[in-house]
């Protein structure tokens, strides 16, 4: 099936350039399972930043935020896991997009 997609769609590129096998599994695919798929795939994302995050930070000392208090290691967690939805959710590190890419060509080949 030769499927030609709107060039002005932007859900079709992955990482800025045009995939048109991609573009192809997206028009099999309801737009609510992208959505859905979207969301898992910068959950996703998001765990993965958080635990970068969270080994980047256990070996800092010191005072402030990041000081060594009983309370700190509470209040770190989730310092980090907000910073990590936070990146995942402006575009991260791209990690969602081959994600989402990978589960939308998935759920294309099920479909059929």
């Amino acid at each position: 099936m030769n499927v030609i997609a709107n060039p002005y769609d932007k859900t079709s590129l992955i990482n800025g350039r045009r995939d048109p096998l991609l573009a192809d599994a997206l028009t099999k695919i309801s737009p609510e399972a992208q959505k859905k798929t979207r969301a898992k795939a910068e959950e996703f994302e998001a765990m993965f930043l958080n635990s970068m995050f969270s080994q980047m930070t256990t070996g800092v000392k010191g005072e402030g935020p990041f000081g060594d208090t009983t309370g700190t290691g509470v209040w770190r967690s989730m310092l980090t896991d907000e910073y990590s939805k936070s990146i995942a959710k402006s575009g991260g590190l791209g990690i969602s997009n081959d994600v989402f890419r990978t589960l939308i060509l998935q759920q294309a080949n099920r479909v059929g």
